[in-house]
């Protein structure tokens, strides 16, 4: 059964300066949905104001039609990979592992290059491995739907093509909402394209719009 994530209705101002105010956004299961802008456009404001972090002056979020307001209490639907770092340093990764109920030899067979690291902590890894780690444990959890801020963000270029291939195959089982300043990748995987400009979302029918819209020139 597919499952819907909507959000509309949203208002928000900081220190009088209207940031969101026209939007409209729908993100499903078996799709990737990508949402990009330029900076301090309120991409990251705006998910945070969907996983319910963040007040805004009104807003509306649905889970198939249903409305819900604090998501970030309700994990089954819904989790957010922040634009820093979220797990504490102190952890290891037996723990991290064991805390989002997944299998850490699955996760090796995808990235051998945390063999022998199981029982390391998530502090002595580097920035694109430990960025990974949260990638993966937000991706793999059992939430109909994930929001991504940031994901490529301190990967090598391969491990960006992993991410990406990883984000493929999981969209099969929940819906992912997706942000990255790399804005090539964004468009490469998702099924549908919205544009974040002046405090409206655009979704783009035709890529040509992301070039006529200010946001990046394509050629």
């Amino acid at each position: 059964m597919n499952h819907s994530l909507e959000a509309d209705g949203i208002q928000l101002e900081f220190d009088g300066r209207p940031i969101l105010s026209d939007i409209y956004l729908k993100c499903e299961t078996a799709k990737i949905t990508g949402l990009l802008g330029r900076n301090g456009q309120g991409k990251t404001s705006l998910m945070n104001v969907i996983y319910g972090t963040l007040e805004a002056g009104s807003k509306s979020v649905r889970f198939d039609r249903q409305p819900v307001f604090h998501a970030y209490k309700r994990p089954e639907l819904l989790l957010l990979l922040t634009q820093f770092n979220f797990i504490p340093s102190r952890l290891s990764l037996k723990r991290i592992f064991s805390d989002f109920s997944l299998d850490y030899r699955t996760f090796e067979k995808t990235f051998p290059e945390f063999r022998a690291k199981y029982n390391a902590s998530i502090k002595t890894l580097s920035g694109g491995e430990r960025r990974l780690v949260e990638i993966y444990v937000i991706v793999k959890s059992e939430s109909c739907f994930a929001l991504l801020d940031e994901p490529f963000s301190h990967l090598s270029p391969l491990q960006v093509e992993q991410v990406k291939e990883m984000l493929k195959e999981e969209k099969q089982h929940k819906g992912l909402l997706i942000t990255d300043h790399l804005y090539e990748h964004v468009i490469d995987i998702s099924d549908t394209l919205y544009v974040l400009a002046n405090g409206k979302t655009h979704l783009i029918k035709d890529i040509s719009e992301i070039e006529t819209l200010g946001y990046a020139r394509l050629s």
